[in-house]
């Protein structure tokens, strides 16, 4: 249920190119300028080829992970992000410093590149101003102790990112439809800063329909939702705690952004926060047809 996200209000954005310019977010005056780069020019493998017969240069950057070279991409595309208005917290940047995107992108994709990535099974790691975008959202949501549910959790980047911000005191919890995404994504989390969280069992990811949600840790404090549901799944709504939040896309062909906040009566408040472009949340056999 990992997607391809664009934010889409005031801007233009091609799926086909993964290219996103002059964009201007629903809350703010700053506007993303040529916030994804060009996209590769060689064509990605199908999902049945494991995204492992890639061209030799494009290789390379996966050997640069955990380098030198590696932080100062992460650290560039960060400052990247923080130019532009995206990141705007300390607590967001440092965690997106920490946690290697590079550890998360299948090998041959330029993983420090802003646009999403294909991870095989139709699906996408989204674009980092995404990521971004979604850890501002969520991050009064996602302090030392507090709870944080992932749906459609991909290769398991957010999901380290919210165990690294609620921390060991905190649970977080990814869901994903594929078995062998969530294999995947356990891997990951096992090469990068969130490791010892999953090990000491503060982490973890399920395969399981995110629709549902994850009750046996309910409620949660922050939810994050990574595919365009036709409308908020009313599970996720009643795992949400009050006081809490979910940022999840909603709609079919036009989409938005939604920011839910339960309040501490039980009453739900719902704002758009920018139309965006998501693969649907759907059941696992729908998602492998397309």
């Amino acid at each position: 249920m990992s997607s391809v996200a664009y934010i889409l209000r005031g801007c233009r954005a091609s799926p086909s190119s993964s290219l996103l310019l002059s964009c201007t977010t629903t809350n703010t005056s700053r506007s993303f300028s040529a916030l994804s780069f060009s996209p590769s020019p060689f064509s990605f493998p199908s999902s049945s080829e494991k995204l492992h017969k890639v061209h030799p240069f494009l290789r390379m950057e996966h050997f640069w992970t955990g380098s030198s070279i590696a932080k100062t991409k992460i650290k560039g595309l960060v400052e990247h992000l923080k130019e532009y208005g995206v990141i705007k917290s300390k607590n967001v940047a440092e965690v997106m410093e920490t946690i290697d995107r590079g550890l998360f992108v299948p090998e041959g994709n330029p993983a420090y590149v802003d646009s999403p990535m294909p991870i095989g099974y139709n699906a996408t790691i989204s674009a980092p101003h995404m990521h971004a975008s979604c850890l501002e959202l969520l991050e009064e949501h996602l302090q030392p102790g507090m709870r944080a549910l992932d749906v459609g959790s991909g290769t398991g980047y957010l999901t380290a990112c919210f165990a690294m911000m609620v921390g060991p005191q905190g649970r977080a919890i990814g869901i994903e439809h594929i078995p062998e995404l969530v294999a995947f994504s356990i891997d990951n989390i096992n090469k990068s800063a969130a490791a010892p969280l999953l090990k000491g069992g503060s982490l973890s990811v399920h395969a399981a329909d995110g629709r549902l949600g994850w009750p046996e840790l309910a409620p949660y404090d922050a939810i994050h939702v990574g595919a365009a549901a036709s409308e908020i799944p009313p599970a996720l709504l009643e795992q949400l705690k009050p006081g809490g939040r979910m940022v999840i896309p909603v709609g079919n062909i036009f989409q938005d952004l939604k920011v839910v906040d339960k309040n501490l009566d039980g009453s739900i408040n719902i704002r758009n926060e920018a139309s965006v472009r998501y693969v649907p949340l759907t059941s696992r056999a729908a998602q492998l047809r397309e």
